[in-house]
């Protein structure tokens, strides 16, 4: 046996389920750009109802934490927003941080959100927290947490 082979014998031991993935190196930046860019499509894809893009960017065992602090969890997040009985006008984020932990990563902000409810009119304005994991290379978000704002 050679060196070679002895060493994926090895590898695959260790490893039963192929080797480890190594991502290619960011700098703080690109990962800031990269989780505020995948964030900004997600809420797109959320108003256009677009559910593989929607569920592209959802972890296995993804929960929403409502207002209420209602749960829900990829299946009820996915049944809310895709409603049809829900139209979500266009919305941004606003006073947006984002905090990288090795491979967790935290975005903070307040989101003004409108449209209409079984035909009327609603606004709701929030503080939210999307919290991302990084796994095999990949950014998906696992925990998204909402708290009304009370404006004066």
């Amino acid at each position: 046996m050679s060196l070679l082979a002895l060493l994926l014998c090895l590898l695959q031991q260790l490893c039963p389920h192929g080797a480890p993935h190594a991502c290619a190196p960011s700098t703080p930046a690109q990962v800031r750009a990269t989780l505020i860019a995948q964030a900004v499509a997600w809420d797109a894809a959320i108003v256009r109802k677009d559910r593989s893009r929607i569920e592209a960017n959802m972890a296995e065992g993804f929960v929403h934490i409502g207002e209420s602090g209602a749960l829900n969890d990829t299946r009820g997040f996915l049944s809310s927003v895709l409603d049809q009985r829900l139209e979500i006008t266009p919305y941004t984020m606003a006073q947006l941080e984002v905090r990288v932990f090795g491979d967790f990563a935290f975005l903070t902000g307040t989101t003004r959100l409108s449209g209409r409810w079984q035909g009327q009119p609603f606004s709701t304005h929030y503080r939210f927290t999307d919290t991302y994991r990084r796994h095999r290379c990949v950014w998906k978000v696992v925990r998204v947490q909402i708290t009304p704002i009370s404006d004066p």
